[in-house]
């Protein structure tokens, strides 16, 4: 359910934010911060996109009611339009994926929290939550660090959007009517951390989805950080700054292309240095700046960062209209002899105004 500012129901009416720590919280937080120091914000994503941190004391980075903490393990509740089911299909067919392990209808992943590293077993209940079990010894003492986990797992699988404008509008498009009914409850399964969305976008520039998860697996594998638990090893992807710190020359063993070796090279440096940040990009409020924010940077291009704004910054409007997989799913559907020229994209695309990236998604998913 979402009330008329967007929020869900259990959210807080609004944040407050506190100038001198740059923190916002929710307004029932215990914190005294002077009123003098205190600003208003409408929203969290407000809030965020203005530079303020979620309050480690009341874990305001959640919607208020909607995750469970039991220590050891965590529950966060889900839309209705959610299927646990047909989003472990989805991670399921990632061919030759290193940052995940899936088994026994569980997703297992370690993540890193500043200075720990949880690593998470992801499940689903009885159908209106997602549990979150805590592998080996790694469960967070500290509250906010388990919220954190929860944070990211939700915005993991976009448990933040509500589908049901989306799928009204597909029931009335004969492209996408066929794909909803067949994936429904899929979510455009995102990647938090901008860093590894860019790298993937770099990665993945003009060669098969194959070889990408090849070249993907040699950059975690020589430059990320391994983590064991429970007999099984665990990957972490590699941080700005280890990567900032190399040269071309320390990524050869990899065998991508010179210009793609510079180009994470570069991004490396941006982020490491604070040059370029989710918030920085957020802050501009608008889908076009925020592309034009990044085509910019060098080895970033419009299918690049509609991408990055895709899967990352989860801006509904993002649209790689250059993607040859769209095109191939569209003929695959249309029954076409021909890929759509973009011409043809626009005109069927018309309708699909604020929902282009789940619309590219699940057309995707056609074929991947």
């Amino acid at each position: 359910m979402v009330n008329k500012k967007g929020c869900p129901e259990w959210d807080a009416p609004y944040f407050t934010g506190v100038t001198t720590m740059k923190i916002y919280c929710f307004p029932w937080c215990s914190g005294q911060p002077k009123p003098e120091n205190v600003i208003r914000f409408e929203s969290r994503a407000e809030a965020e996109s203005a530079g303020y941190r979620p309050c480690k004391n009341c874990c305001s980075a959640l919607p208020h009611g909607s995750w469970e903490d039991h220590k050891l393990q965590l529950r966060l509740l889900v839309p209705r339009e959610f299927s646990f089911a047909e989003n472990l299909r989805y991670l399921a067919d990632a061919q030759n994926e290193c940052l995940f392990h899936i088994k026994g209808g569980r997703v297992c992943k370690a993540l890193s929290i500043e200075d720990e590293t949880p690593v998470v077993e992801v499940s689903g209940d009885d159908g209106s939550g997602i549990v979150i079990r805590f592998l080996g010894e790694t469960a967070p003492s500290r509250k906010w660090v388990r919220a954190a986990v929860a944070r990211y797992v939700r915005d993991w699988f976009d448990l933040d959007t509500d589908l049901l404008p989306f799928y009204n509008l597909a029931g009335t498009d004969e492209l996408l009517g066929r794909v909803v009914s067949r994936f429904n409850g899929l979510r455009n399964i995102g990647i938090p951390d901008l860093f590894e969305a860019i790298c993937w976008g770099i990665i993945g520039q003009q060669i098969n989805l194959t070889y990408a998860f090849t070249l993907k697996r040699r950059l975690v594998e020589s430059f990320g950080r391994r983590v064991e638990c429970d007999g099984e090893l665990y990957w972490i992807f590699p941080a700005p700054g280890d990567i900032a710190a190399l040269t071309v020359e320390d990524l050869s063993g990899l065998r991508m292309t010179v210009k793609k070796c510079e180009y994470l090279i570069d991004t490396a440096r941006l982020i490491a240095q604070g040059k370029l940040t989710k918030e920085l990009l957020l802050a501009e409020r608008d889908y076009k700046k925020a592309e034009k924010m990044l085509v910019k940077i060098r080895g970033i291009g419009p299918w690049t960062a509609n991408y990055v704004l895709m899967r990352c910054l989860r801006i509904p409007s993002a649209f790689p209209i250059d993607d040859v997989g769209l095109h191939n799913a569209i003929k695959h559907l249309s029954g076409s002899e021909s890929k759509p020229t973009k011409e043809e994209i626009l005109h069927l695309s018309a309708k699909w105004i604020n929902w282009e990236s789940y619309a590219t998604f699940y057309l995707w998913r056609v074929l991947y």
